[in-house]
């Protein structure tokens, strides 16, 4: 993906690729790579089903009675709240920004993608805080009133499947918001002029003629919202809901059952699954195209009085939720304790972080290149499926991931440790599931759809008669990409890298599985102190990887479109 396209592995215009450059000798190394990346990918998939078919030594009866028909039902209400809820902030807050002008604006319009940054664990623990007796709300409602006991008057609860669906939508609708309001800037304004020659104003028009054309990526937006549901672990167990993440986790450390675990995780699998087949129902065969004379010809409608404010108000509550509560009560914690900063537990955790998510971001991002590589070279109808496969990593959850990452490297592990006992009578003990092998291993698998589409984005950028030139003079497949593609593609692949790294530093899921004993990341510092009620004590490391997360956000803003000419006016 490119910067200003947030939607990762996903397309909202599905067009036929072009470009690609036929019978360039050598490169069946490249195509071998890009298999062997796919088995990759494939194994923990693999490994979840077969652990999943083994025995649960009675277990799965008791799931099926029990633990399944809540969590399946929790996770369906808690997924319908935060597709209803963030799909209203995005496509609303889009159309505001995008087709009319008010004070505050500009500013707004920064601020809606701000929320993008924040990791749903961090936000759920800092509204927590936020509204606990003596958090700031409660503490100005019984100043103002004078309340001496909570008895007295009402306080908002987030223990629950509406605040829970509210906090996750007001962290999550930056995927249709920014998805959308590229489809709005793209949309061809003579529709909605003809549809106001016809009577409808721009209210009307709103939801007859610009929803209705913006369904894709309306659709693609709320089915990543769902799928970044669907992993979470950290914000369900801090609000105490009880999903189907939750229930695998629960099930495989608590209860000790690793089968009944991976069973749990095959029903997770199979509503990734329907996400996809949904959103490829929603999209349909919708195709948009632009003509060069209409972009940029969208004027924006100038607001005024009640309007303007109306308009600043529902453009503002969004980021309000989604970053300016929990920012302020990270920072004010973070003020008070300057010196946890030095902590040697958090600089080891900022370590294992970033080295964990560097080694990612380096693997997912040559990952990616062969694999955009490959796709550029005309693969066939095999290469073009086994290229497909290795994507679907971003679609699984991280618990899902640990879970089937487990088996095989703890059986590869011991099968060098039998190895090098009976060659050498030197034991290994465990050389990858001990260390942040593993990790790394999930978070490549989960996050190589970010390298690939942002890679792949750079390099058609590069045309193809490059590339033919190259053949002419000889060149291999491989020694064009040297040459040729790597110098102009510096850009791009820092760009996969950053997002690779900062996805990889906020992961929880699977570093909260697969980690090793006493290894902590930023992620899992804030996930443990949180977890025992040290709110104060998790703002720090938390505050840090908001910091960080910051910066693939800046990314978003610098590549946005330019803004529309404005157009003074009243409503129709």
């Amino acid at each position: 993906m490119t910067p200003q396209e947030p939607i990762l592995s996903f397309r909202i215009f599905s067009l036929r690729r072009r470009g690609r450059v036929r019978g360039l000798p050598g490169h069946a190394g490249l195509r071998l790579f890009a298999y062997l990346l796919t088995a990759l990918v494939l194994v923990p998939l693999v490994a979840v089903i077969v652990i999943a078919m083994g025995s649960s030594e009675g277990v799965w009866p008791h799931l099926v009675s029990t633990v399944l028909p809540r969590s399946v039902r929790i996770t369906l209400l808690l997924m319908a709240g935060v597709a209803v809820l963030s799909s209203t902030m995005g496509v609303v807050s889009a159309w505001l920004v995008t087709h009319f002008a008010f004070p505050g604006r500009r500013i707004l319009e920064v601020a809606l993608v701000l929320p993008f940054a924040m990791p749903l664990y961090i936000v759920a623990f800092a509204y927590i805080e936020f509204l606990d007796f003596t958090g700031p709300l409660q503490s100005a409602i019984r100043a103002i009133g004078g309340y001496t006991s909570v008895r007295e008057y009402w306080s908002p609860d987030v223990h629950n499947l509406p605040g829970a669906a509210l906090i996750m939508s007001s962290v999550l609708y930056p995927y249709v918001y920014m998805t959308t309001r590229l489809l709005f800037l793209m949309q061809s304004v003579t529709a909605l002029q003809v549809a106001q020659t016809l009577g409808c104003s721009r209210f009307s028009s709103f939801f007859r003629i610009a929803v209705p054309l913006a369904r894709p990526a309306i659709a693609i937006g709320v089915t990543l919202c769902l799928m970044e549901t669907l992993n979470d672990i950290g914000a369900v167990d801090f609000l105490g809901i009880r999903t189907l993440t939750f229930s695998v986790y629960d099930t495989w450390l608590n209860r000790g059952s690793l089968a009944g675990a991976a069973q749990i995780a095959t029903v997770m699998v199979g509503f990734v699954v329907l996400l996809i087949v949904a959103e490829r129902a929603a999209r349909g065969r919708q195709r948009y195209q632009v003509a060069r004379a209409e972009r940029g010809g969208q004027f924006r409608m100038e607001l005024n009085g009640w309007r303007a404010a109306g308009a600043a108000f529902l453009c503002a509550v969004p980021p309000l939720l989604g970053m300016g509560i929990p920012a302020f009560v990270l920072i004010g914690y973070a003020l008070r304790r300057l010196p946890a900063f030095a902590e040697p537990e958090l600089l080891a955790a900022a370590w294992h972080s970033v080295t964990v998510a560097a080694a990612t971001g380096t693997i997912t991002v040559i990952a990616g290149l062969v694999l955009a590589y490959c796709a550029r070279l005309a693969a066939g109808r095999l290469e073009h499926v086994a290229l497909k496969v290795a994507l679907i990593g971003y679609a699984v959850p991280g618990t899902v991931l640990a879970l089937g990452i487990l088996m095989p490297l703890a059986r590869l592990d011991n099968a060098v440790d039998a190895f090098m006992r009976s060659t050498f009578d030197l034991p290994t003990g465990l050389l990858i599931t001990g260390s942040a092998a593993a990790i790394v291993y999930a978070c490549s698998v989960r996050f190589l759809a970010v390298a690939q589409g942002t890679v792949e984005a750079g390099l058609a950028k590069i045309t193809s008669h490059l590339d033919m030139a190259a053949r002419t003079l000889g060149r291999t497949a491989q020694q064009t990409l040297i040459d040729v593609h790597l110098p102009l593609m510096k850009k791009a692949l820092g760009a996969a890298f950053l997002l690779v790294f900062v996805d990889s530093l906020k992961e929880l899921s699977a570093t909260l599985l697969l980690r090793p004993f006493n290894y902590d990341t930023l992620a899992t510092l804030v996930y443990s102190r949180a977890s025992r009620a040290a709110y104060g004590d998790a703002a720090v490391p938390a505050l840090l990887i908001v910091l960080v997360g910051l910066i693939p956000v800046i990314m978003l803003l610098r590549s946005a479109a330019p803004p529309l000419p404005q157009q003074r006016g009243e409503l129709p």
